[in-house]
């Protein structure tokens, strides 16, 4: 079993800022998940999260066995339902929608899950995951039925994320959603930074290295990049090396 949190945990006491990237297998062939990953592995990129909101081609097994046979980036599962769990995976990102108020994101569907998780070898790790108004309404937003936290009220996501934390959460995920027109404000990430302990994930719209720098030194301990990756694969090795040449201390 790789102790994934544990991993997490060790670089953020060590103020290492960590980079990870998001795959969505509905999203790729076989030929560009390679080439992304032979990048990943050349760039020493964190980790590999895998999953989406929505995932219709069922590609899910495969696309995680040919991480695991390419990589030995730990993979992380970032399910959208209880269908998305594989054992084949590092750990998962048990989410808890805490800026929504669908009672099924926030403890129904993990009930569903917990037997099976039960049986797997993976580091289960509670997050409490944030959704923050990108701009325009995203898959993540409607497939969950909430209504994301709005990009200005930063006393609100604030709030929330301590809530998380108190709750008993492991890290606090805030995220944009896939295809987020708009990364989340510097001032919103600091607050939040301000007020919790645990590692903090920020993701959607980071689509500049200026933008995965902004965010780390608002607070984040772990920038997701993904819908970028799709268009330009060799964005991950611009981000990863800005964030090794930053001297964050």
């Amino acid at each position: 079993m790789v102790e994934v949190y544990k991993q997490i945990i060790e670089k953020k006491i060590k103020g290492k800022k960590q980079l990870a990237v998001l795959i969505d297998p509905d999203k790729l062939d076989d030929s560009a998940i390679e080439k992304l990953v032979n990048i990943a592995n050349n760039s020493h990129v964190d980790y590999l999260f895998i999953g989406g909101s929505l995932l219709s081609g069922g590609n899910l097994q495969k696309c995680l066995s040919q991480l695991k046979l390419q990589s030995n980036i730990p993979v992380i599962l970032f399910p959208g339902n209880p269908l998305q769990i594989d054992s084949q995976a590092d750990a998962i990102l048990l989410l808890s929608l805490i800026s929504g108020r669908n009672p099924e994101l926030l403890i129904g569907n993990h009930v569903i899950a917990a037997p099976y998780l039960r049986k797997t070898n993976l580091d289960i790790i509670s997050t409490g995951y944030m959704l923050i108004s990108s701009g325009s309404p995203t898959t993540a937003s409607y497939i969950s039925n909430t209504n994301p936290i709005p990009w200005d009220k930063d006393d609100i996501a604030m709030c929330t994320a301590l809530a998380g934390e108190m709750l008993g959460m492991k890290m606090i995920y805030m995220d944009g959603g896939s295809g987020a027109q708009r990364v989340i404000s510097k001032e919103m990430v600091s607050a939040v930074r301000s007020e919790i302990y645990i590692p903090l994930i920020v993701g959607g719209g980071i689509n500049s290295t200026d933008k995965a720098i902004d965010c780390l030194l608002a607070g984040a301990d772990i920038v997701v990049i993904g819908n970028a990756t799709e268009k330009n694969p060799n964005f991950i090795s611009e981000v990863s090396n800005k964030i090794k040449s930053y001297k964050w201390i």
